[in-house]
Order: C-alpha cells, then structure tokens, then sequence
C-alpha cells in the first residue's frame, strides 16, 4: 500500500501539479516578502503579522473568484494563471525595491507602516494563485465534492511545506532575493508549458518566453532603486538578514537589513567611523583590571579590532549567530583569528550559559533598531552576564532608542532590568537629541558611585589610547523607569516597546578626523549622518 501511494504522488495529473507548484510559490514568495520589505520597515512581529494577513486574505479572495469562476476551468486557464503570477513576478523583480522606498513615506501609522507595500506587490500574484485549487478541484474528475476538495488542499499544502522548507534552507542561504523571485518566476513559466504541452498554442508560447526573457533581465539588473550607501562590494542574503558591504568615500560599511552595523576607515582600520564605537573605551575608566573582554555580537568587529590594536594585554572572544558575518568579516574588515582573538559561531546567551570562563568586561553589541533578540534582554540574562563577570567586571551595552520621550520606551525598560541587577547604571547617549540613536549602557558591579566630574578627571590622568572629554559629557545616572515594564523570560515585549522607533530616523555619529574632532569638541552640536535603513520622521 505504500509504494502504491507514493507512486501516485510521484504520477499527479496537470491539475495535481498546477496545486503542488502553486503551493510551493506562495510560500515562498511569502518568506521572499519578508526579506524584500525588511531593509525599509524591518522585520519586527508587526512586518510579519501584515505580510501573513497580506497572504491570507489574498489567497482567501482567490479561492473565492475561482470557485465561482470553476466551470470555466481547463488546463489552459490553469496555465494562463501561472503566466499572469509570472509576469507580475518580473515586476516585483525589476521594481519592488523602487516601489518599497517610495510608499515608505506614506502618512499611514507606524505599525502598518509595511502594508501597502506588502499589499500592493504580493497581494495581486497571490490572488492569482488562489485560482488554482477550485480550478483543479474541477478538473479533477471526482464526483465526491468532499474527497475532490480534501485531495486539493493535501496536495497545496505538502507544496507549501516544501516551499516553506526550500525557501528556507536552500533559497535564501544561496542566491540572492532577485534571483529567488527568477526561480519563482521561471518554475511558474515552466508549470504553464508543461500544464498545456504537447499543444503549446502560439499565444501561450509568446507568452512565456517574453516573461521569461524579462524575469532574466531583471535579474540580471538586480532591479530599480535607490542607493545612497556608495558601491556595493558584496552582496548576499545569509540564514538571518540581508548583508551588504558598501564602500564610499574612503570608508567600507556593513549594513544588515539595510542598517549601518559597523565601519572601517580604509587607510586607517582602527579610526573610529561611527562616533558611538568610541564610548567602548569607557569601561577603561570604571575598571583598572581589563583584561580579557567578550563581544556578544561580532558585525564588522571594530571593537575587537580596536581593542586588540591599543590594548596589547587584552584578549577578546567574540560571539556572532551569523557565520557569513564571520567570514565576511574576516575577508572584507581585515578581522584575523589569532591567541588573542576568538571567535565562536552560535548564539550569545548559549554560549554565556555553556562556557566556564569569566570576563572583565562583556559588551553587548547585538541589538538593532527594529530587530532585538528579546533572550538577550530580560533580567535573566542580566544575570547570566553578571555571574559571568569578575567581582569588579563592567557591563556595556549598545542600546538603539531615544533617550527621551515617547521613542525612549525601549532604552528605559532596558536601563531598568540592567538596573535590577547590577548596583550601578550608566548611560551615554551618542547624538545629544531626543532622536533614536546609539545610547551606550554601562553598569557594574561595584556599588561605588561614579560621578560625571571622577570620570573626566580619569579620563585626564588615565592613558586609555583615547580621549573622551566630549564623550562623557552626555553622562546619565537617574533614568524614570516607573511606566515601563521589567523584561523577564516569561514577558519581555520588546516588538511594543521598538514600536515608537518605527518611522523615526536613525541617526549615527560619525566621528571626524583627528585634527577636526579636537576642534568640534568645543562646537555644538556635533554634526550627524542618518541611517539609511529606516523612514524618514
């Protein structure tokens, strides 16, 4: 009886495969949306909640017009449905990345900042699809409505599975999200030939090769946009988020999903390019005894770079989910493994639960502004960093918030469960304005308070290899934290609290060369550069 029922799956009718590939392309355009519409709006629970819906109720809306449109079923129509998917297809190719940037600034609340993009390219080739199981139910040939409807749907949804799967594990890892969106395309090109093959009419010949010469190209030209993050050196969509490596101007960034994460200094790796890079060095002057420091988060390791260059007693473990992070890192950020530096591919508060090894100082530095691992938040994993750390270790983490107002919630609940566990809290917000940006986070666990005046008079008498009189001013030590919660394992709603963040620039300071940055440390404000990665306010 088993090989009888799989050698059934293995001979499906035209109708059989019209379901099965269907199921297989809305899946995995689904997943497709995600990564196309995260660079722009990013990929918090409210992306996703608009692109299931977005999905959902395209497909519900096919189901529909195909059940009433049924007696006009045939394996023509069905081919004619995966020509229209394809060509709409092709568009969202060579435009979505135009068409995403512009209904970026639309007047539409902060939360469903994504769905007329979602709508407007996904809705349409999805909707298409939902033609497909009434019409194979159809043409199926069964008398029995129940068992033809049952057969339909068994068949859909093994397709979605695979394509959930596919998507997952092979699509995404290797090609980019164009060429993943000419897969779809061409496999449903393909399913329109095969569908109406031998007696290809010259209508649907047409068709198809015009389709599938205008899928290749845009393809082939990477599609239409706009691009202000200078030449694009590499490329790719790893396991976790869209990695690009740009150069301009003398400077190589890393963005993930669109978000500037770190920068190097082509002539001069260890300049600090981003300004808030420069408050790492901070921790230096609450603790003497610095010695061996873990990075939680690696991006393009200017930390460890930097701590590797003027520290020469320091050693530094750097742990990063993403190994493409790793290795482009490692090719393109001038990054070698060495005695002094050790990198581990896995997961930070895995690796802080299984490891043995204490630290002087951990620095948290993987938060982004619209993506943050709630594992790495709450008040347990406090604790699991503070049991990690020497009796006189220092705790530093790179929180992306407002430092005020309603766009601070996310940096205040934050500074409150640190503030639950470690006896002193301090914070340095990096641009000086109630805008959403770097705010460095530093607590240890030496009751001693530490005053603004004692820290630039060591900033004055210690040689940290950098001067932080500008830095320090921003000094903060009493945050009202009674109107947001406390983040724990069993609820950290971190999605709600970025929410204010949505649609709010990003802004990041760069630091300017040696010679100007002594000058603009009696100039105010210093100058600023926004994130590419977010709306406009």
């Amino acid at each position: 009886m088993a090989s009888t029922a799989t050698g059934s799956w293995l001979r499906m009718t035209r109708p059989e495969l019209a379901v099965f590939v269907s199921g297989v392309t809305s899946m995995g355009l689904e997943i497709l949306a995600g990564r196309m519409v995260a660079p722009e709006f990013g990929s918090s629970i409210y992306t996703w909640g608009s692109i299931i819906g977005v999905f959902l109720a395209a497909l519900s809306l096919g189901y529909h017009r195909g059940g009433q449109q049924a007696e006009q079923a045939s394996n023509g129509a069905l081919a004619r449905v995966f020509i229209g998917t394809a060509a709409y297809i092709a568009g969202v190719i060579l435009l979505g990345d135009l068409f995403i940037q512009s209904t970026a600034g639309l007047p539409v609340p902060s939360r469903f900042a994504s769905l007329p993009a979602i709508t407007l390219l996904f809705g349409p080739p999805t909707y298409f699809l939902g033609f497909i199981s009434p019409y194979a139910a159809e043409l199926s040939g069964r008398t029995d409505v129940g068992s033809a409807s049952g057969h339909v749907y068994a068949v859909g949804t093994v397709g979605s599975i695979i394509g959930a799967f596919a998507t997952t594990y092979v699509l995404i890892p290797s090609l980019s999200v164009t060429n993943i969106g000419l897969v779809f395309g061409l496999v449903s090109v393909v399913t329109a030939l095969a569908l109406v093959r031998p007696e290809i009419g010259r209508e649907e010949a047409v068709w198809s090769v015009g389709i599938a010469a205008v899928l290749v190209l845009a393809s082939a030209t990477g599609g239409v946009g706009l691009d202000s993050r200078g030449s694009t050196v590499y490329h790719t969509q790893t396991a976790y988020q869209e990695l690009r490596v740009a150069d301009a101007g003398g400077t190589r960034t890393l963005y993930l999903d669109g978000q500037p994460h770190s920068a190097m200094d082509l002539d001069d790796p260890t300049r600090h390019v981003f300004d808030y890079t420069s408050y790492f060095h901070v921790p230096f002057l609450l603790s003497d005894d610095i010695d061996r420091v873990l990075f939680v988060g690696g991006g393009g390791f200017t930390g460890p770079r930097v701590f590797l260059e003027k520290y020469p007693n320091v050693t530094v473990d750097v742990v990063e989910l993403d190994p493409e992070v790793v290795d482009i890192a490692e090719e393109y950020f001038r990054v070698e493994e060495s005695p002094r530096l050790n990198v581990h591919t896995m997961d930070g508060r895995q690796y802080l639960r299984e490891t043995n090894r204490t630290y002087d100082l951990i620095v948290l530095d993987a938060y982004q502004k619209d993506k943050v691992p709630f594992q790495l938040t709450t008040q347990e994993f406090m604790q699991l960093t503070s049991d990690r750390l020497d009796d006189d270790g220092v705790l530093f983490a790179n929180v992306i918030s407002a430092p005020s107002g309603p766009a601070s919630q996310f940096y205040r609940t934050e500074y409150k469960t640190i503030q639950s566990v470690y006896p002193q809290v301090y914070s340095f917000p990096t641009a000086g304005r109630v805008v959403v940006q770097n705010i460095e986070v530093v607590a240890t666990k030496d009751e001693t308070l530490v005053t603004a005046e004692e820290l630039q008079r060591r900033n004055r008498n210690r040689n940290i290899g950098i001067d932080l009189a500008a830095e320090l001013t921003s000094y903060r030590n009493d945050e009202p934290t009674d109107d947001v919660p406390l983040l724990t394992d069993d609820r950290a709603p971190v999605d709600s609290l970025l929410d204010p963040m949505v649609g709010q620039r990003y802004v990041v300071q760069r630091t300017n060369e040696t010679e100007q940055r002594a000058a603009d440390r009696n100039a105010t404000p210093r100058s600023a550069v926004a994130g590419t990665a977010v709306r406009a306010a």
